[in-house]
């Protein structure tokens, strides 16, 4: 997830000044939603079926749009309510509603979101080299686990900007990984024995369709960038009218995606498409492009997280002193500058822990999009409206916000089960 923390710094396209062009915030947006997750679309629709996914897909980028301009709705409200024209954050706005427990609530679930994305990286990592080297011992966990001293130090790295370049490198990966995808499965469909028959439309299970939804709300990543996104441009009052844009471009791409891996390999479709491909030096090629543009990164995944639990772990005035200081740590004591190297240490070796635990790459994205994403996506957004413009609002609004609600609850709670106990 490329996004996700709610400040500027979690994307460092965003590290400029206020004032960014339409085209500057197209290419923002861009980044910050799409990710990995779209790689696993092909085997969500294998489970739901072709149409269903589909569907889907459309109906979760069409919410996470709607939600999206709630959420800039609900800052200028409070903005107004304040009489403040600073930035607001995520966290700003649960405060602004529910008090100290809403900023609780809230930027816990970001950080949960955060350590589920930087997770599902080094699942994805893992289970590509683990692909690629097949037949040389190594399993998805010992691949992880060889990644954690090159992470613990990209972790040490005071400057997102240092990274910024492999963040975008990342994405153009992502983008000709799905091209050379796309270009395998025509070539599949082409020469294989292909039946269009032979492929469901609406699966059978039940299960199958929440399972595929979570992977469609993973997908639409980046959410906890809304307003650092709207408040980066120039002219705010074209936002609505771009994110529209670019969702529905987005959509439509992952729509049809999903669709082609589907249609190329069919029951055979695997949790990550790309682990479909053949073992030739073009398909390694894609596959090392895009580990190498997550293991570069991931770092910016871990910077939300470090920042949060090193601000809740300040320890004396030292440490407060060196936190304070713009994360220079040229100036930091040494002792400040050990316990902030030590700590991002813990952060990713526990999940690296976590990641060798994870069955698979789409169950785990599912997991991940079907509790914290469709909260933080749905349901919070929903909540805020309601709270803050309930009495001004529209029946018809009002309708919508409590069923956003209802619905992004119901899809929480039966989601998170449907993902653990299978499909």
């Amino acid at each position: 997830m490329e996004g996700g923390g709610g400040e500027s710094k979690g994307v460092p396209l965003l590290d400029r000044p206020a004032g960014a062009s339409t085209a500057q915030t197209l290419g923002n947006i861009i980044v910050s939603v799409v990710g990995t997750g779209v790689l696993g679309l092909p085997f969500a629709l294998r489970i739901a079926g072709w149409l269903a996914g589909s569907l889907g897909v459309m109906v979760a980028g069409l919410s996470t749009y709607y939600c999206m301009l709630l959420l800039v709705q609900c800052r200028d409200k409070l903005a107004s309510e304040e009489n403040s024209s600073g930035k607001k954050t995520y966290g700003d706005l649960g405060h602004g509603c529910m008090g100290r427990t809403g900023r609780y609530l809230t930027e816990s679930l970001i950080l949960i979101a955060q350590c589920g994305g930087s997770v599902a990286y080094l699942v994805f990592i893992g289970q590509n080299l683990s692909s690629m080297l097949n037949g040389h011992g190594f399993s998805v966990a010992s691949c992880i686990f060889l990644l954690v001293p090159v992470e613990i130090g990209l972790s040490w790295i005071g400057s997102l900007s240092a990274l910024a370049p492999f963040s975008v490198f990342a994405s153009v990966c992502n983008v000709l990984a799905m091209a050379f995808v796309v270009k395998e499965d025509i070539q599949q469909a082409v020469e294989g024995e292909f039946s269009f028959r032979d492929r469901t439309a609406i699966t059978s299970s039940i299960g199958g369709l929440p399972f595929a939804g979570g992977v469609a709300v993973f997908c639409f990543e980046g959410f906890g960038m809304t307003l650092a996104l709207e408040g980066s441009m120039r002219d705010k009052s074209t936002f609505p009218r771009l994110l529209a844009q670019a969702f529905t471009g987005i959509t439509l791409v992952y729509c049809l995606f999903g669709f082609a891996g589907y249609m190329a390999y069919g029951d055979q479709t695997l949790e990550i498409v790309t682990l479909n491909l053949p073992h030739n030096w073009s398909a390694m090629v894609v596959q090392i492009g895009l580990c190498l543009g997550l293991i570069f990164t991931f770092p910016i995944m871990l910077h939300p997280i470090n920042e949060i639990i090193e601000g809740k772990l300040v320890k004396g005035k030292w440490f407060q002193k060196a936190h304070d200081d713009n994360d220079d740590y040229s100036t930091m004591p040494p002792l400040g500058r050990f316990a902030v190297y030590v700590s991002r240490a813990i952060v990713v070796i526990i999940l690296a822990v976590l990641a060798s635990c994870v069955p698979g790459f789409a169950v785990f994205a599912s997991l991940v999009g079907s509790t914290v994403c469709a909260l933080i996506s749905f349901v919070l957004p929903a909540s805020f409206h309601l709270a803050l413009l309930g009495s001004s609002l529209k029946l018809w609004q009002r309708t919508l916000d409590c069923c956003i609600l209802f619905c992004g609850m119901l899809f929480a709670a039966y989601g998170a089960y449907n993902a653990v106990v299978g499909v």
